[in-house]
């Protein structure tokens, strides 16, 4: 009896040592973060003492003088009483990732560019302006150039059609075809004639009521713009762009001034387009604005330097164009921006 206990309480030391120096060498070789080794240690510890305790209880054995002779039991169940299906009603669609607040911002973004390129006039959504050789269509009068002509402004209007068409509208087969082939006029007179056909005007109409699915594209082609304004800008101009980008875009508003313009202008990211190898776009007017922080100056200055970059335009075209008379309506445009929606 004596030796078992002398065995026994040896067995105890020895595993008190082993782990009091397990503890010490955790501690002594990773300094400062040792909770998961140390507890990566009692995980195992508790799981053989676990198995060493179940292995030495000896198996329950029932004797014959205990067994007892069940007999089946039937139970009475009360029947289950289903309860009416519950009608559920359908919840309002709402868009995915976009908020209440952004999506009544979107709202009169589109609103205030419609208002800004027409006049808020539906019959101005398929126009031609005086002295251009493009149309100019939807609520951001995206430039529509007719087959074999030069595209010196870009020909963004296919690119709005082919977004309306992905969003499930239905697009007449006239538009269809035309949106491969080219705008269908080939002058202003030509379009001011089929102004107030049927097909026209209806398509007019799908135009004005898809205004907000031009906002969304208009909103997003802005937005993946921005990140290419900083890396196409100069190195020893770089900070500025992106101070000046911030402080508008964080500014109340900024996203509609700096939507607008794009949609206005352009992002000008081509540093050799333009009159005279100078550009107007976004771009360009970021580079021409002072350091500002965010808030009202930032809108002011925006507004200041985006008519300095419309003005060298002016000077640098070709004096028969007389882009001179389109001075007080850029004017007027780029004073929304001071106090945007």
């Amino acid at each position: 009896m004596k030796t078992q206990t002398l065995i026994a309480l040896t067995a105890v030391v020895g595993l008190s040592a082993c782990s009091h120096n397990t503890n010490t060498r955790n501690q002594s070789t990773s300094k400062g973060k040792t909770y998961y080794v140390d507890q990566q240690v009692q995980v195992q510890t508790r799981q053989v003492v676990y198995r060493q305790t179940a292995a030495s209880r000896p198996p329950y054995r029932q004797r014959v003088g205990h067994q007892q002779v069940r007999r089946p039991q039937v139970v009475k169940r009360a029947p289950v009483r289903r309860a009416p299906p519950r009608v559920v009603k359908p919840h309002p669609p709402v868009r995915q990732g976009s908020s209440r607040a952004e999506i009544s911002e979107l709202y009169a973004i589109g609103d205030k560019i419609f208002q800004n390129e027409t006049g808020g006039r539906i019959d101005q959504l398929v126009h031609w302006n005086h002295r251009e050789d493009f149309a100019s269509m939807g609520i951001g009068h995206f430039t529509w150039y007719p087959a074999g002509r030069r595209k010196r402004f870009g020909n963004t209007f296919p690119g709005l059609l082919d977004y309306l068409q992905q969003n499930g509208v239905q697009l007449p087969q006239w538009v269809q075809r035309a949106r491969f082939e080219g705008a269908p006029w080939r002058s202003r007179a030509e379009l001011m004639r089929a102004k107030n056909r049927p097909e026209v005007r209806q398509f007019a109409q799908l135009l004005y009521n898809t205004r907000h699915l031009q906002a969304k594209y208009i909103m997003s082609r802005a937005m993946r713009a921005m990140p290419k304004l900083v890396n196409k800008t100069p190195p020893h101009l770089r900070g500025l762009v992106a101070n000046n980008l911030n402080a508008v875009a964080n500014s109340r508003g900024g996203r509609y001034v700096l939507v607008d313009y794009v949609n206005f202008k352009g992002e000008g990211l081509n540093r050799h387009g333009g009159y005279r190898g100078h550009n107007w776009g976004l771009l360009q007017v970021l580079e021409e604005m002072r350091p500002v922080p965010v808030g009202q100056a930032a809108l002011n200055e925006f507004a200041d330097a985006a008519m300095r970059v419309l003005e060298r335009r002016v000077r640098n075209s070709n004096p028969s164009r007389n882009e001179r008379k389109w001075l007080p309506g850029w004017r007027n445009r780029t004073n929304t921006y001071r106090n945007p929606v």
